[in-house]
């Protein structure tokens, strides 16, 4: 299997890249530092597809950020800012939605492919019972809406793949240092595997779905 992760320096790529190499796959990894694709750069992100050819019969797309502009998610109207809420829909929104413009040239047209982009529950907009977060909550539906539209254009074009967006719960990193305390968590190398059972399951029937790490539907 021809593997591409974005992100892959980060706790959960960087798992799914170790897992996937351990059981013999090919696995081309692509991040900030070591390529210098910013995701606030749509430019850098451009230079560094340039030399991905693909085809990929996996993508994960493993980036993200909790602190808009340095500062942390919300937890009332009076502490939005401009520059926190702009930041976060670049590096959680327009930076994925610029991966996936790549994806027409980089997926197999003749065999099964499958997209996982990272989002987040709390981008759930059904499933929002406590409010806060703005930013980070509005950024993470924005990119479940692009996932969602990608996965229906790629449909017409690429028939086998399965696009979709995805929550791997909470996982013990750097990422979620702040808050492990009020959730259960998982090891990044479980995250991993959850990642893989949930993506072995599905077929390109649930195209476009939001997905959790158990395998269960999460509401829009």
């Amino acid at each position: 299997m021809q593997v591409l992760i974005v992100g892959d320096t980060g706790g959960i790529g960087g798992a799914v890249a170790a897992l996937l190499r351990h059981q013999g796959h090919y696995v081309l990894g692509l991040s900030r530092s070591a390529d210098g694709m910013d995701l606030r750069d749509p430019d850098s992100i451009d230079a560094v597809f340039e030399k991905v050819e693909g085809p990929f019969d996996l993508v994960v797309i493993a980036t993200g950020q909790l602190h808009g502009a340095g500062n942390a998610p919300e937890k009332s109207l009076k502490a939005l800012t401009v520059q926190a809420m702009a930041d976060q829909f670049a590096v959680n929104t327009i930076g994925p939605a610029m991966i996936l413009r790549q994806l027409p040239r980089i997926l197999p047209k003749n065999h099964p492919s499958k997209v996982a982009v990272l989002t987040a529950r709390v981008g759930s907009i059904g499933d929002n019972n406590m409010g806060g977060w703005y930013s980070y909550r509005a950024a993470k539906a924005a990119t479940n809406q692009v996932v969602r539209s990608a996965a229906i254009e790629l449909g017409r074009s690429h028939k086998q793949a399965c696009v979709i967006a995805y929550h791997p719960g909470t996982v013990a990193t750097a990422f979620t240092a702040n808050y492990q305390a009020a959730h259960n968590t998982v090891s990044p190398d479980q995250a991993a595997q959850n990642m893989m059972q949930v993506l072995d399951q599905l077929t390109p029937a649930e195209t476009g779905g939001f997905y959790d790490w158990a395998g269960q539907v999460v509401p829009w």
